[in-house]
């Protein structure tokens, strides 16, 4: 993928910042039925009953990363900005198996290999090329047999780069025969929707 001076551009932390900044749940994790079924039904996706390692790609709040946790031996849960960071290192005080860092996504990447990989609303945040790398260092960080968790809200919104549908196909361009994905659950609801694929 050429740069192309006309593509939007990923979203920097100082937004996310700022939206903290002028409300400590702006998109209403804590207290949405919406985010509460939406969270339900991407536990219930995954494939296996327990991953040893997994990583979440901007977990906000920690409203999911605190459901996800059972279900881990080990889960690397990252953000860009600190203020919810805080709140999900209280809300997860109690999970030994969760560590938090402070992270922005593709520019750094953990190291390791991960057996679950989540990025669940945050997709759109990033810009082609980035979401590109993103994808390949993705890819490259998920074990054989290892699913990669895709959520997404689908209707567009002005301020992102690009929407959860185009960032889900995105992804899917990886799936076999052409690529190392290949989907093993879809789900699509009237405002998100929701892919599991596995690691071949």
């Amino acid at each position: 993928m050429k740069p192309n001076p006309q593509q939007p551009n990923t979203l920097p932390p100082s937004y996310f910042d700022e939206v903290y900044q002028a409300n400590k749940d702006p998109w209403q994790f804590e207290t949405s039925p919406y985010e509460r079924e939406k969270y339900a039904a991407s536990v219930a996706a995954l494939p296996r009953a327990h991953y040893s390692t997994a990583f979440e790609i901007g977990c906000s709040l920690g409203v999911l990363t605190e459901q996800l946790a059972p279900r881990c031996g080990h889960l690397l849960a990252v953000d860009v900005a600190e203020a919810p960071l805080e709140r999900a290192r209280q809300r997860c005080a109690h999970l030994p198996q969760v560590e938090f860092q402070l992270l922005q996504i593709p520019q750094a990447f953990p190291a390791g290999q991960f057996e679950l990989i989540v990025v669940s609303e945050v997709g759109y945040y990033l810009s082609p090329e980035d979401l590109q790398l993103a994808r390949q260092k993705i890819v490259h960080a998920l074990l054989p047999g290892g699913h990669l968790l895709l959520v997404h809200w689908t209707p567009p919104v002005h301020d992102y780069p690009l929407t959860g549908d185009a960032v889900h196909e995105f992804f899917l361009q990886e799936a076999y025969p052409l690529g190392p994905l290949a989907p093993v659950h879809a789900e699509r609801h009237d405002t998100y929707r929701l892919d599991v694929l596995v690691r071949q």
